[in-house]
């Protein structure tokens, strides 16, 4: 498959939508008619996106909006930075309070909104997607398993922006040298790490997970269990999943990030030789390890896999004609051209089939994860959008670095105090 070069993307839809001039304030929006589905914008619109990409991220993203401006010269994109995401959390949460005030669009988590689509305050993408006028059309869908993942209660609210997923991240050279194969299960994993281990003299762990939510919610999910309020973090299946890293981490072969935040730097450091952890990372893999080993990339060795990262949501309180324009540049940014640019530029994953598919993709310079994507994400998962989904999430992380920075206590009491505290995060 050929994409065309950034900037020269045109939608066909657009060709159809007589844009001219609307005004930008949020203060004169009339409730009535800022339900219905404007197909032909007669004043200039300026729509306000809120994000907290840095860097790369930030200037792709600069690059995209900038191109979808010349491409439609009566809307105006104001991107603000609203820092890191616990920032952008935080002004959310606070302008709720004064809908007026709220941007056009923003990136979140799901988790984040699921109050704010109980109060009805963001708008339902779905009528816009399958308008006559300005829908999808022809234009290729988004991976279902990414599109459901920024749905809340069921509802379309939002588009996958800068989604992820996990993968085994391994030095090559090391495993070369103490005869292991690159681990395909968690049985062949917990094995080449026990090798590694005691080939090593003791002297090299043998791997690690970056995420302990993750690792917790995936290992649930691949035994048929969903993290919900209704999971039993005491039951048959929550114990195998947390002693399995803990027997690992109890015999020296695993470990877990502690105060390293992140398992990539005792990766590079060569006290790990494999970790699992977001693709998002491997930038940080690629310059740690330059000029001292070998490193490569695998699909995570089991076989459900999480799909996380943010999505674009939109509020209701936009102006119809707002409204229209956010999500025509939403539309704009799930094009293949653009995807291919944001994934080659970023390290996020496409969020369509043709793109993680195409050799454009496979053959990107200076990564390993295009290869290895597509295999990597068969079956994908997203944890569920409910009541304190986001703060009981969080509270896992907290739950299992307490058991597994303790390996010589009682570990049936901790999990058991740990259970205790999911349920508070959940009844919060």
């Amino acid at each position: 498959m050929k994409f065309k070069k950034m900037g020269t993307v045109v939608l066909a839809t657009l060709a159809t939508v007589a844009l001219a001039a609307c005004g930008s304030s949020n203060d004169s929006k009339d409730s009535g008619e800022s339900d219905k589905i404007v197909t032909e914008i007669k004043d200039k619109t300026e729509i306000t996106f809120w994000h907290a990409m840095n860097g790369a991220q930030e200037e792709a993203l600069t690059k995209i909006t900038e191109d979808f401006m010349k491409e439609n010269p009566n809307i105006k994109v104001t991107l603000q930075n609203q820092g890191q995401y616990s920032d952008m959390q935080a002004k959310i949460n606070s302008t709720l309070q004064s809908p007026k005030d709220l941007p056009t669009i923003t990136q979140a988590y799901p988790g984040w909104l699921w109050n704010a689509a109980q109060d009805d305050m963001l708008v339902d993408l779905k009528p816009y997607m399958e308008d006559k006028t300005i829908g999808w059309g022809d234009q290729e869908e988004i991976r279902d398993a990414l599109l459901k993942g920024a749905q809340i209660d069921g509802t379309q609210y939002g588009i996958p922006f800068n989604k992820s997923t996990e993968a085994l991240v391994y030095n090559a050279d090391m495993l070369k040298e103490y005869g292991v194969e690159v681990p395909t299960t968690l049985e062949e994993f917990a094995k080449a790490c026990e090798t590694i281990y005691e080939k090593s003299n003791h002297e090299v762990v043998g791997g690690g997970f970056d995420s302990l939510n993750n690792y917790y919610a995936i290992g649930m999910e691949n035994k048929g269990v969903e993290f919900n309020k209704d999971l039993d973090f005491t039951g048959s299946e929550s114990k195998e999943v947390i002693n399995y890293y803990l027997d690992g981490i109890k015999n020296g072969s695993m470990r877990i990030a502690g105060s390293d935040k992140y398992l990539s730097g005792p990766f590079a450091n060569e006290k790990v030789a494999m970790f699992i952890g977001s693709i998002a990372g491997e930038g940080y893999v690629k310059q740690d390890t330059e000029g001292k080993f070998e490193y490569g990339v695998a699909p995570r060795p089991e076989k459900i896999n999480i799909q996380q990262g943010t999505d674009v949501y939109m509020f209701d309180s936009a102006t119809a004609e707002q409204k229209t324009a956010a999500y025509l540049l939403l539309k704009y940014m799930s094009t293949p051209d653009v995807q291919l640019y944001w994934a080659e530029q970023t390290g996020y994953m496409p969020i369509l089939q043709s793109v993680l598919d195409s050799s454009e993709y496979k053959d990107s310079e200076n990564t390993k994860v295009p290869a290895i994507l597509s295999e990597a994400t068969k079956e994908l998962f997203a944890i569920p959008v409910e009541e304190n989904a986001d703060p009981a999430y969080n509270e896992v992380r907290s739950i299992m670095e307490n058991i597994y920075s303790n390996p010589d206590k009682d570990t049936n009491e901790l999990i058991k105090q740990g259970a205790s505290q999911l349920q508070d995060a959940w009844n919060q």
